[in-house]
C-alpha cells in the first residue's frame, strides 16, 4: 500500500509541476547595460518603458510559442500569452502603441536583435547566439 501511494504522490508532483524552459534576455549591441532588473525587463515588454537606466531606447521582441516563450512570460511578464496580446491590442487601439515584433524561432529573434538597434528580445538558453549580448536579470 505504501509503495503504490508513494506512486501516486510522485505521479502527482509530475505531473503539476511545469517543465520551466531556460530563458536567456538578449540584445542588441547597442544596449549599453549588461544587467536589467525583473521590474524594468516587465515593464519594457508591457510597453510601459522604452529606454534603461544609460539611456539606450529599447524595442521588445517576442517568439510567437513555445516553453522559453511561456517561461519568459510567467517568470517576467505575469501574464499569459493571450493577455499579454489583449494589453498591446489595447495599447494599438488606443494609439499608446504598437504591437512588438515576434518571430517563431530563436535563430529568428537572435538575427531581428542582432541587426537592429535597441532590440531586446529572449530565447531559450540554447538558442543564445553570436552576435547577440546577453542580459543579465536582477
Amino acid at each position: 500500500m505504501k509503495r503504490y501511494l508513494m506512486k501516486a504522490i510522485l505521479s502527482v508532483v509530475t505531473l503539476t509541476t511545469p517543465l520551466l524552459a531556460e530563458v536567456a534576455v538578449v540584445a542588441n549591441s547597442s544596449v549599453g547595460v549588461s544587467e536589467i532588473s525583473t521590474d524594468d525587463l516587465k515593464r519594457v515588454f508591457l510597453g510601459a518603458k522604452s529606454s534603461l537606466s544609460d539611456g539606450s531606447n529599447v524595442e521588445p521582441v517576442l517568439l510567437q510559442a513555445g516553453a522559453a516563450h511561456e517561461a519568459f512570460l510567467k517568470e517576467y511578464v505575469g501574464k499569459t500569452d493571450a493577455a499579454l496580446r489583449n494589453h498591446f491590442k489595447s495599447l494599438v487601439f488606443t494609439g499608446k502603441g504598437s504591437m512588438p515584433k515576434s518571430f517563431a524561432s530563436d535563430a529568428e529573434v537572435v538575427a531581428y536583435v542582432a541587426k537592429t538597434k535597441g532590440a531586446i528580445g529572449y530565447v531559450s538558453n540554447a538558442g543564445a547566439a553570436a552576435g547577440v549580448k546577453r542580459i543579465a536579470v536582477r
